[in-house]
């Protein structure tokens, strides 16, 4: 959604793509670099911003309202959440999961942590604190 002037934009137009897997960004560069890795196959719904009573985007400003339409249309299994890990994105996510924690489907978030390469000391308390809570196997890290 929102990432073309025509109405199906060249990824959601691929039938190779997975149509019940949604990942939802903020802009066309989330698309981009997510994209740039290589493995996300299936569709993104472009909401055009986050909210941020600050300054003035509120619910109605962004495309929300068409992604919970396109959920309740019963085809997506599975959305990803792929927001800045901010508040305003935090509370987007909430926001979206709150319209749609009802229907059957998987709903995830990306995950978050340390980069590759950063040294531990200089992480933030949250992503560190969130790095331990959501740990991983180690075989699946390799």
């Amino acid at each position: 959604h929102n990432i073309s002037d025509v109405e199906l934009c060249e990824i959601c137009a691929n039938k190779n793509r997975n149509a019940e897997l949604l990942c939802v960004v903020e802009d066309i560069r989330d698309v981009m670099a997510i994209e740039s890795t290589a493995q996300f196959r299936g569709l993104y719904h472009v909401l055009g911003g986050k909210i941020s009573p600050i300054e003035g985007v509120g619910p109605q400003n962004l495309t929300i309202e068409s992604l919970v339409a396109k959920v309740k249309q019963g085809t997506i299994k599975e959305i990803i959440f792929a927001l800045s890990p901010t508040m305003e994105g935090d509370t987007t996510n909430f926001y979206i999961y709150k319209q749609i924690e009802d229907l059957e489907l998987n709903i995830s978030t990306i995950a978050r942590g340390i980069a590759v390469g950063n040294e531990l000391e200089y992480a933030d308390e949250i992503t560190l604190g969130r790095s331990i809570l959501n740990r991983i196997p180690f075989e699946n890290s390799l």
